[in-house]
């Protein structure tokens, strides 16, 4: 979502350090380093903040407070958002919030400013102040902050101790209605359009000033592109008959998953196939799933469908992304539920529908930034009701050409707001230089009585700390996570643990094989002195037998001479 961001930021010689939580690779099977492989200005890192006493409670207050922004008045025409926000909520805390002075608007904010109270309070991760000292960042972008109980808060809150100027920037178009809170506030929101504005005012309180139109960034990449293939090869790659249109279904990531669009989408298959219109009926049709739900569409099958393909992925490389694109560019309409595909069919021009049927509507309608897509610019989609007018706009969007700059109204409100001949990536990027060319600010300090809050919330914090780990089978979702957090800690730890006994068992066999080895050194030493000595005796004894018998040899010698001589002398003659 912010690739061409990074690219653009990398070019400009500015060093990139990007701080991630987990390695998503949805649909893709690609590991996000290599996507900025080819950029050494880019380094990556991944977090690794360890669960501590404080966790469970700052979990808790989080999404407690996500899920009491939806008691608001203006979500009373959404309650599939609260419910669910709800099943991230842990039972004990729904039970309190419907507890009768929380009905009432007025206990609702006393326990909304009690519980951000105690939010601010809260410690924080050591972890990430001594990352933001080891770095010390010109400017902290987090994105996308809004996720139930976001952990990202902290990110944020150290980035600030830290006197480093900070931005969040709003990573799609439904963060601001239908996920969490702005709890911190940062030097700079980056939003997208004025309907962001407005959201993060009214929604999230955010003071104007602090409020950045950008465009979005994420849809550059559909701008002005070409395809690379001709229909005829697009269609041959992926079996569909290269001489009739293809309708391109594009699934969401509709939340719960049961009912489960799968089903749905064989059925609207077979609605279509039911036309009395011979174009509409005879359309070959291309599904992309949704690269979260392909779990789905192992119980449900298209193959005896004729003239249907299931097809695509995650388009984060170029060969996914160009698949993704020609899909759309070839397509003679676009159909879909609630998904943002809806607004990458307008930057290419195609005609966009949509049908709310009742297993769905409180996902379609029953949220906040659907009626965006409804209202913003003229609107996007064609809607139906019932399948009957659906076939009917489908129809003619198949028969009538396609006007030129058909979405262009909605485009240039929604998506490029400068003018849909600049690039959203160039203003993102002056938003985030100009932001490191302002004054740094002071570094933010916690308040005052924090310290004693903390004091008062250290018991609540251990009983939170205990209670977590005994539950069992937890049915809300921050549980669940925490302690999945938690054995995922205690396997690092044990993991740790058993690397350093390993580390010492390797560093104890190492120094006993040094020993070992001296031992046998020296023992060879000894020996080796023992064998010279033994040599050197060996030779002296020889030398000293060698002389004996030399001066042996030399008396006998002497002793025969004198003989000789007086034999001479006395004329001794042997008898013959």
């Amino acid at each position: 979502m912010y690739e061409s961001v990074l690219r653009a930021l990398a070019a400009g010689g500015h060093d990139i350090e990007i701080l991630a939580n987990r390695r998503d690779t949805i649909g893709s099977g690609i590991d996000p380093e290599y996507l900025l492989a080819d950029l050494p200005q880019i380094r990556w890192s991944w977090e690794d903040l360890r669960p501590h006493a404080w966790t469970e409670l700052a979990a808790a207050v989080r999404i407690w407070l996500d899920y009491l922004r939806y008691f608001e008045p203006r979500y009373n025409d959404a309650p599939r958002l609260r419910q669910r926000v709800g099943e991230y909520v842990p039972p004990p805390l729904r039970r309190i919030t419907n507890w009768w002075p929380f009905r009432l608007s007025v206990g609702r904010r006393v326990l909304v400013a009690w519980l951000r109270a105690v939010e601010r309070a809260l410690p924080r991760q050591r972890e990430l102040d001594t990352l933001m000292r080891d770095i010390r960042p010109d400017v902290v972008v987090v994105t996308p902050l809004l996720d139930l109980g976001s952990r990202q808060i902290e990110v944020l809150r150290s980035a600030r101790a830290c006197g480093a100027r900070t931005a969040v920037a709003i990573g799609s178009w439904d963060h601001l209605s239908s996920k969490g809170r702005i709890s911190e506030l940062p030097d700079r929101v980056l939003v997208w359009n004025d309907t962001q504005v407005r959201e993060a005012t009214e929604l999230h309180g955010i003071p104007a000033e602090r409020l950045v139109v950008t465009g979005a960034q994420c849809y550059d990449q559909w701008f002005g592109r070409v395809p690379t293939r001709t229909r005829e090869q697009f269609c041959s790659m992926l079996r569909l008959p290269p001489d009739r249109p293809f309708l391109l279904y594009a699934c969401s990531a509709l939340y719960p998953i049961v009912p489960t669009e799968a089903r749905f989408v064989r059925h609207w298959i077979e609605q279509i196939r039911a036309s009395d219109d011979e174009v509409l009926r005879s359309a070959a049709v291309l599904v992309r799933p949704h690269p979260t739900r392909m779990e789905e569409w192992s119980e449900v099958d298209l193959k005896d469908l004729p003239n249907v393909t299931l097809y695509g992925s995650l388009p984060v490389d170029e060969r996914s992304k160009e698949d993704y694109f020609e899909s759309l560019y070839y397509c003679g309409a676009m159909i879909g539920l609630n998904t943002s595909a809806f607004i990458e069919a307008a930057i290419v021009g195609r005609p966009v529908h949509t049908i709310v049927v009742p297993e769905f509507a409180e996902r379609q309608e029953g949220t906040v930034h659907f009626h965006y897509l409804k209202s913003v610019g003229g609107g996007v989609f064609r809607l139906a009701r019932n399948f009957d007018e659906h076939r009917a706009q489908l129809a003619t969007s198949l028969r009538e050409p396609i006007p030129e700059n058909l979405h262009a109204g909605f485009v240039r409100a929604f998506v490029r707001p400068f003018g849909l001949d600049r690039a959203a990536t160039d203003v993102f990027g002056n938003a985030v230089l100009d932001l490191g060319r302002s004054p740094t600010a002071a570094p933010g300090r916690a308040p005052l009585w924090a310290p004693a809050l903390q004091l008062l919330l250290r018991p609540l914090a251990h009983a939170a700390h205990v209670a977590v780990a005994r539950i069992e089978n937890p049915d809300d979702r921050t549980v669940l996570e925490l302690q999945r957090s938690r054995r995922r800690d205690d396997y690092r730890r044990q993991r740790d643990a058993e690397r350093q006994r390993q580390a010492v068992e390797r560093e104890t066999a190492h120094r006993e094989k040094i020993e070992r080895a001296e031992t046998a050194r020296q023992m060879e030493m000894r020996a080796r002195r023992e064998r010279i000595e033994s040599s050197e005796r060996e030779k002296r004894a020889r030398k000293t037998e060698r002389e004996r018998e030399k001066q042996q040899h030399s008396r006998a010698k002497r002793r025969a001479a004198m003989l000789a001589q007086i034999k001479r002398r006395i004329g001794w003659k042997q008898a013959p």
